[in-house]
């Protein structure tokens, strides 16, 4: 690739992830996100929990012959109370999920991790140590819906960088990413060459 092409993908890239701090001549090549499919099975587990809480509440009632307002205000209390439940832990559900990215540039593989609002990290790694990348779905469900589990090891140690519940990769996009780290494990070789 020529390098006003190369400044302008680069340019492009900052201003669409500023987050990612590029080095000079870094450009996003491919940028993974968990699937927005997985949303609806977040919140239609909240509804299902709230739907059974009130479901509850009615049978509750209907079963106790004298009920009185204190009896059906407490009743209330508590299933209001765990209806907020459910939905503040569907809203840190939906912000953990949606925090999880992998963005592969021309030079790394930068990951963002979060699996609680409390616990984060960010892993950057060279392409030139990526060993392997491959894309699995594990169950009948995975197929069903379309998503499974993006998966780059790294040669030596076995680090595995993973993102699961992505949306399905093509071919394409798999042989795109085999081709970057090919690319640059040729540079690193070339660079290892001309110092020798």
């Amino acid at each position: 690739m020529d390098d006003t092409l190369a400044n302008i993908r680069h340019e492009r890239s900052k201003k669409d992830f500023p987050a990612l701090k590029l080095e000079d001549g870094e450009y996003v090549e491919y940028a993974f996100s968990r699937s927005n499919k997985c949303y609806f099975l977040i919140w239609g587990s909240v509804a299902f929990i709230i739907l059974s809480l009130i479901f509850v509440f009615f049978v509750a009632k209907s079963s106790m012959s004298s009920f009185d307002n204190m009896g059906t205000n407490f009743l209330l209390l508590i299933i209001g109370t765990l209806a907020v439940a459910a939905v503040v832990g569907g809203l840190i559900s939906t912000k953990v999920f949606s925090c999880n990215k992998l963005y592969i540039t021309n030079r790394r593989v930068i990951q963002y991790i979060m699996l609680s609002p409390v616990a984060t990290s960010k892993n950057v790694i060279d392409l030139s140590s990526i060993e392997d990348a491959s894309f699995r779905q594990n169950s009948i469900f995975h197929k069903l819906i379309n998503i499974g589990t993006l998966r780059l090891s790294t040669v030596g140690d076995e680090t595995t960088y993973t993102l699961q519940y992505t949306d399905s990769i093509g071919g394409d996009e798999l042989n795109g990413i085999t081709k970057l780290i090919r690319t640059a494990r040729n540079r690193l070789n070339n660079k290892a060459e001309e110092e020798n």
